[in-house]
């Protein structure tokens, strides 16, 4: 069993920068492959970003792409979303999510265990 908890959600403007973190409990974690998923108000779940266990391989949704990071501490058992230029459409709830197998995955349903989510609204 793997448990997540986010946190750096808030309130930027647009064009700002926030990091969201994502802690883990549970042994596997590093053996694990790590996503961020998130949820606009009214929408369905969009991928943003993942990563293998070992850091080595990141996708990213092209929506982010350039202006996210996703990375990884597996001796903190923590994932990191770096997002930078932020814009009005990147507002949303993101989750952390873990599967259990060492390649990331883009579609949310590979996803094993979900964090509770933080809310990021970007504002004009």
């Amino acid at each position: 069993q793997v448990q997540l908890v986010e946190s750096g959600g808030g309130l930027v403007q647009t064009g700002g920068s926030l990091r969201l973190s994502c802690a883990a409990s549970g042994r596997t974690f590093s053996a694990y492959a790590m996503g961020w998923i998130r949820q606009a108000p009214g929408k369905e779940r969009e991928f943003v970003a993942a990563m293998d266990w070992s850091g080595g391989l990141t996708y990213y949704a092209d929506s982010v792409k350039g202006r996210f990071t996703m990375s990884r501490d597996n001796a903190r058992s923590t994932v990191y979303l770096q997002m930078n230029r932020l814009r009005l459409e990147d507002t949303a709830v993101y989750y952390c999510a873990s599967r259990r197998a060492s390649r990331p995955k883009t579609a949310d349903h590979e996803y094993d265990y979900w964090g509770q989510g933080t809310q990021v609204t970007v504002s004009s």
